[in-house]
């Protein structure tokens, strides 16, 4: 049996998901590994787990389809599923494989994803089994604004109340997330929790002394608890 196309559905319409969910489960092919009702949402959970099909949505609140695509270093295939025929000639900027209107027809349905399993049974004939790359960036909102971040450019994340304070080469941003979804949202391999109240990049450890690190011109913390973990990946 062939590998399944593990897709995610964006869409801020609960009707919307109602429907491509439907088709997804009529066709073997495919197989549903996630259901986003926002484009931060669905940000958050292409850096958890790899997905090979987007059916996205263009008008959405805070982040248009289009601006996430923008976000993404390596996007996965992307079927537009939108009320809006205008923006047809603008989704040729972003490489997408097929462009929906709603209301969407089955039989249309099958053609978009005829033309996705084409284009990536080609891929997988010409590249053969490459790595996956890691996305170089996150998006933080910061008084209204998004911004975007560098990984390479973050020092390390403090707590602070309801927010995180995040730590850059550059400067200091102060955002409205948890540390556990901080830490969700960073590649596990460069960042590691160090305290409750921080997690550091670990590139940027300058020297680990008792329960102490130097991160930057800062020296901060090492709970107990998190000692070990941080002593065996500085090996």
């Amino acid at each position: 049996m062939p590998n399944l196309l593990r897709c995610l559905l964006i869409d801020d319409e609960v009707a919307a998901h109602y429907v491509l969910q439907h088709y997804i489960e009529q066709v073997d092919r495919l197989t549903l590994v996630g259901s986003c009702y926002h484009a931060l949402e669905a940000i958050n959970f292409l850096h958890r787990q790899p997905v090979d099909l987007l059916f996205l949505d263009i008008n959405m609140p805070q982040i248009n389809g289009f601006q996430m695509l923008e976000t993404l270093t390596h996007p996965p295939k992307v079927i537009l599923t939108t009320a809006h025929s205008e923006f047809a000639l603008e989704s040729y900027n972003y490489n997408v494989v097929d462009y929906l209107l709603k209301p969407i027809e089955f039989a249309r349905f099958l053609k978009s994803v005829d033309k996705v399993v084409a284009a990536h049974t080609e891929e997988k004939t010409q590249l053969g089994s490459l790595p996956v790359l890691t996305p170089a960036s996150f998006l933080i909102k910061v008084d209204g604004d998004w911004v975007r971040l560098a990984y390479d450019d973050l020092l390390y994340g403090q707590s602070w109340g309801n927010y995180v304070k995040l730590f850059t080469t550059q400067q200091v941003y102060l955002t409205a997330l948890t540390m556990t979804e901080l830490e969700q949202r960073l590649p596990g391999d460069q960042f590691i929790r160090i305290h409750k109240s921080y997690l550091v990049s670990l590139d940027k450890i300058r020297r680990l002394s008792g329960n102490e690190v130097l991160v930057g011109e800062a020296v901060l913390p090492v709970g107990l608890t998190y000692r070990r973990e941080l002593v065996e990946r500085l090996r």
